[in-house]
């Protein structure tokens, strides 16, 4: 994939595409309370300054798709976009969460800086065109379900309901049951749509409901999946992290460790720049 074929997208000061190198979307999951994520989000931009890598930090106010009815869903959208609002304020890095229904798109545009619509709401409409109607840049995560050329789809509800800032991420495709695969020979097709291509290194490693009443996972594939993606030339690279993933409420297994975020972007960084190489 060649930079420059795609269009720049900005989430807040945050460039996607356009020819640059690929930022970064990284933080926890969920929400585990307003110190637990400010902690987080420092060290995400302190590790991302150090390495040279813009990025957006995120976490979800609601995980409302979760194994169990009895899971973990995080402190809700009212505390959660105060939360968010204060990383923003105080650490000055732009912001992401998740949205799950039309009637939310309104109240998060007032405080995050890109709305994202999880894998299994991709195909939704009316929260794409809600998503849409803000104005901010909408960040679509691919359905497990859906062949690359699907995606085609997802970019033009957004872009006919008028707004240009769309940007896709890959996470894998169902393979089987309780398995993902990624399929790098759908990058190129993903990203001629015009728009950034991002790709979820974590999610990808998921094993859904492979715990039982939890979803699965196996860390220790993300940094392969990552460099390989980075080799790609994708324009952004979604990582979630956690101080403690083995006892996080959600995701923990495909969770990376905190500590392992600055030497992995570092070698990214060494990827990238190898691959840009004439």
């Amino acid at each position: 994939m060649k930079d420059g074929q795609v269009a720049r997208v900005e989430v807040g000061a945050v460039p996607f595409g356009g020819g640059e190198g690929f930022s970064l979307i990284a933080g926890p999951c969920v929400m585990q309370g307003r110190d637990h994520v400010l902690r987080h989000a420092d060290a995400v931009a302190t590790a991302c300054r150090a390495a040279g890598v813009p990025v957006v930090f995120k976490s979800s106010f609601d995980k409302a798709n979760r194994t169990s009815g009895g899971s973990f869903r995080g402190p809700g959208i009212d505390e959660g976009l105060a939360i968010l609002a204060e990383v923003k304020r105080e650490l000055g890095v732009p912001v992401l969460t998740d949205v799950h229904e039309p009637g939310q798109c309104r109240a998060v545009a007032e405080v995050v800086d890109c709305l994202q619509i999880p894998a299994f709401l991709c195909r939704q409409t009316d929260l794409l065109l809600a998503a849409a109607d803000t104005g901010r840049v909408v960040n679509v995560k691919k359905g497990q379900f859906l062949a690359p050329e699907d995606t085609q789809n997802l970019v033009a509800k957004v872009q006919d309901a008028g707004n240009p800032n769309v940007m896709l991420t890959e996470r894998g495709s169902s393979f089987g049951y309780r398995a993902l695969i990624v399929d790098f020979a759908g990058f190129p097709t993903m990203r001629s749509y015009g728009q950034p291509l991002v790709f979820d290194a974590t999610h990808a490693v998921q094993r859904p409901g492979g715990a039982g009443t939890s979803t699965g996972g196996d860390r220790t594939k993300v940094p392969f999946l990552a460099r390989a993606a980075v080799a790609c030339g994708v324009d952004g690279l979604f990582l979630e992290v956690h101080e403690d993933p083995d006892n996080a409420p959600s995701d923990g297994p495909n969770m990376m460790r905190l500590e392992d975020l600055a030497p992995l972007l570092e070698q990214l960084q060494r990827i990238q720049n190898a691959a840009r190489q004439p």
